[in-house]
């Protein structure tokens, strides 16, 4: 993949495979039988669309952080470097399941079907695009993208109820979301995942973890094992190598298919890095809480150079043509070429269009309000002698009276 010194971590820019990590990551995804058993149902098709979604979310993160350089906004939060957490875990599932991911997550959403330029637009708070300028925080509940908010590990107990409504509709589908290491220390995770265990909900909870919270290494904030937290709570739990994108997406796809048969909910323990700061604003400090060394060793795990390395190296013909040797390694460079390319444009076009929407639809001051509230109830009633004459029914404030009692009646339902 092109680098991008102004805007790749510096590790990334100086990427070259490394023997031993990348016959580390062959080992990785040989060393569980279940896992390899999976990955042999993988076609070439499906190990480029893989590459592709990764390749497609470091580029849109690389447009934010222009956006950042260039002053269009004032600062993103980017998955630079957890790419495989996210496109594994989304690969695993199949059309008709639903993905809530958090704002370092912004992978799934394209990755589930929405258009890069309406998650860019969300940034830039356009009126052309879902949220119509209210939030950054995204999605599409249309296309199964249901959009978090800043509260870390408040989609936990969301998607607990959401898995209660897929169980009693008997609907043969999965949910799935994300949570950082240092969101599993909330109220909101504790309760969310135990009474998703206790209901039995057909939902994945994705714990990811980049060894930092905010500003705050995983070991100041956590003294147990992440990886525990499945027994803790009584559910089936797996862990992976959160910069192998292919033990990302056997590991889900296990858990996966274990909840669409009913032994659900489940835990995968995704172990990465953050190769930036909690966002654009503050990567030097960023790179103040862990040593150089630590950086240089996760930059020659990037999970985009890894993959690509083993699918040049060591992959199946991608495009089905039968070759060996160095035949075998041009033609599947090639082609990863060839799909690098289509994305870079897909995003370059996404971005544009993106910005010439800021110039003349942006929302309207009054589109702030705009189903915020229910319409008001209209009821129809006989008029004596007049045939039927339509009269807005009295308004059914939902809420309390000075003084704590309930009000019977109405007013503007507030909906979400």
């Amino acid at each position: 993949m092109k680098r991008y010194p102004p805007f790749d971590p510096p590790e990334y820019v100086q990427f070259r495979p490394d023997p031993d990590v990348q016959a580390a990551w062959r080992r990785t995804i040989d060393a569980d039988p279940a896992r390899r058993r999976m990955l042999a149902t993988l076609r070439p098709a499906a190990l480029v669309r893989l590459y592709e979604g990764m390749v497609r979310f470091r580029l849109h993160d690389i447009a934010l952080k222009r956006w950042v350089r260039q002053g269009v906004i004032s600062k993103a939060w980017l998955g630079t470097g957890e790419e495989a957490v996210t496109v594994g875990a989304v690969h695993a599932l199949r059309k008709g399941d639903l993905v809530g991911p958090m704002i370092r997550n912004a992978g799934a959403a394209h990755e589930m079907g929405m258009p890069v330029a309406a998650m860019l637009k969300a940034y830039l708070g356009t009126g052309d695009q879902i949220t119509r300028g209210r939030d950054l925080h995204t999605g599409d509940p249309a296309r199964g993208v249901i959009p978090p908010n800043s509260m870390m590990a408040n989609l936990v107990p969301v998607f607990t109820g959401i898995g209660i409504a897929l169980r009693r509709r008997g609907e043969p589908r999965v949910a799935l979301t994300w949570v950082g290491d240092g969101a599993t220390r909330t109220a909101a995770f504790h309760q969310g995942i135990n009474f998703a265990a206790t209901m039995k909900v057909p939902v994945v909870f994705v714990v990811q973890d980049n060894r930092v919270a905010l500003g705050t290494p995983t070991e100041r904030h956590t003294a147990g094992d992440l990886a525990a937290l499945s027994q803790a709570y009584g559910v089936s739990g797996l862990e992976c190598d959160g910069n192998n994108i292919l033990d990302v997406w056997s590991a889900a796809r296990l858990l996966v298919d274990r909840c669409r048969k009913g032994d659900g909910p489940a835990i995968l323990t995704a172990r990465t890095f953050r190769m930036g700061g909690h966002a654009t604003h503050d990567e030097a400090e960023a790179r103040s809480l862990f040593t150089p060394e630590q950086f240089r060793d996760w930059g020659r795990r990037d999970p985009i150079g890894t993959f690509e390395a083993y699918l040049i190296g060591y992959g199946p013909s991608l495009d089905g043509t039968r070759r060996t040797g160095a035949a075998l390694k041009r033609a599947n460079r090639s082609l990863l070429e060839a799909a690098e390319a289509r994305v870079t444009v897909e995003v370059e076009a996404a971005a544009q269009e993106a910005l010439e929407s800021r110039q003349d639809r942006m929302p309207a001051p009054e589109d702030a309000m705009r189903d915020v509230y229910a319409e008001p109830v209209v009821t129809v009633i006989p008029a004596p002698g007049a045939g039927r004459a339509v009269t807005p029914a009295r308004p059914r404030l939902r809420g309390r009276r000075p003084g704590g009692k309930s009000r019977p009646g109405g007013g503007r339902r507030r909906v979400s």
